[in-house]
C-alpha cells in the first residue's frame, strides 16, 4: 500500500488481511506466539467470521472446508470448523 497511515489504522481497528490461491487456499496471519490463548481464539474466530462474509453469493455448498493453523515452519493442527461458528 502507499498509504502507510491508513494501512495502520486499519490495522489497529481490527482489519483481516487475507490472500487466497487459485486452489482456494486462503492464508492469513492471525497472532504472534507470545498471544495468550484467548486472544488467540479471538483472532481465529474472526478471521473465519471474514472468510464466511467474503463468500460470493453464487457459491454454492460448504465453503469452508478444512482448518489448520500453524507457526510458519510448525505442524499444521487441524481444528474442528463446527467449534469455530460457536
Amino acid at each position: 500500500t502507499t498509504d502507510v497511515a491508513a494501512a495502520v489504522k486499519a490495522s489497529k481497528g481490527g482489519a483481516v488481511e487475507f490472500r487466497v490461491e487459485k486452489a482456494g487456499i486462503v492464508h492469513a496471519g492471525v497472532g504472534k506466539i507470545s498471544f495468550d490463548v484467548k486472544a488467540l481464539e479471538e483472532n481465529v474466530r474472526a478471521f473465519a467470521d471474514a472468510v464466511n462474509k467474503a463468500k460470493p453469493s453464487g457459491a454454492k455448498g460448504n465453503y469452508v472446508k478444512k482448518v489448520s493453523v500453524t507457526s510458519t515452519m510448525g505442524p499444521g493442527l487441524k481444528l474442528d470448523i463446527a467449534t469455530l461458528a460457536a
